[in-house]
């Protein structure tokens, strides 16, 4: 099994594809990456895929497609992505473990890039 710089659960995938069907021009997937933003120092960024930006990491996960800006991928590497809807909001939510902080208004996190160390033994692990 390879290693996935992220993974999607199953309601992030199910809005995503929702996302795809509603676009009113050819979507086929998304793209995430960070922004500096916020007084926590980053934010994440998601956009419509038209077609795929040549250097992006790609996956494929639960049958949707997702691009991964080159910049993102050290802070973004064993995130899960997921989806949540509550009364009074909805949206794309990260478990990062490579997140330190937040901001108090939620609008922004503070990010570290990932230990490649970790991402090796990952790695050996999935190949296992």
């Amino acid at each position: 099994m390879a290693f996935a710089i992220m993974q999607l659960t199953d309601a992030a995938a199910e809005r995503i594809r929702e996302i795809i069907e509603d676009s009113d021009k050819p979507v086929i997937g998304v793209r995430v990456g960070v922004k500096n933003a916020g007084c926590a120092g980053m934010a994440y960024t998601l956009d419509y895929v038209e077609e795929a930006v040549a250097g992006d990491d790609h996956i494929s996960d639960k049958g949707v497609q997702v691009w991964i800006e080159p910049k993102a991928t050290l802070f973004l590497l064993g995130t899960v992505m997921d989806y949540e809807e509550t009364r009074m909001s909805s949206g794309f939510t990260f478990n990062n473990p490579n997140q330190e902080g937040a901001c108090g208004c939620g609008e922004s996190v503070q990010l570290k890039p990932a230990d490649l160390a970790d991402l090796a033994r990952a790695r050996a692990e999935a190949t296992v």
